[in-house]
């Protein structure tokens, strides 16, 4: 799992690829459809579909003569249920850190100053 964890990190790490695969959500799409808002070459953009095929967030089937993409959801959802795991750190006030710290400890401007 940790290795189809890198692939899809990877391949999220791309805004190019963000965005196909937001596009992705709307609708199946063909390749020339996906292509066409992006103001890069055809075999540019059947990299990036590669990438994310390969990391398993869209599979490709052709129909008739054209090649269409579809977003598979599940290597998403095995992303998201990782990153959860992380929403269980609360986050850190870090102002009542430093009251907590200046009441313990005086890091107040008096001790800063030497004195």
């Amino acid at each position: 799992m940790a290795r189809d964890l890198d692939l899809v990190f990877a391949a999220l790490a791309d805004p190019t690829r963000r965005r196909i695969l937001a596009m992705l959500l709307e609708d199946d799409m063909a390749v020339t459809d996906v292509a066409a808002p992006f103001e890069m070459s055809l075999a540019a953009v059947s990299k990036h579909l590669a990438i994310l095929a390969g990391a398993g967030l869209i599979s490709q089937d052709k129909r008739g003569r054209l090649k269409w993409c579809q977003l598979e959801p599940d290597a998403l959802r095995e992303a998201a249920i990782w990153m959860q795991g992380f929403g269980q750190i609360e986050p850190i006030n870090l102002d009542a850190f430093e009251r907590f710290l200046e009441a313990e400890f005086g890091t107040g401007e008096d001790a800063r100053q030497g004195g």
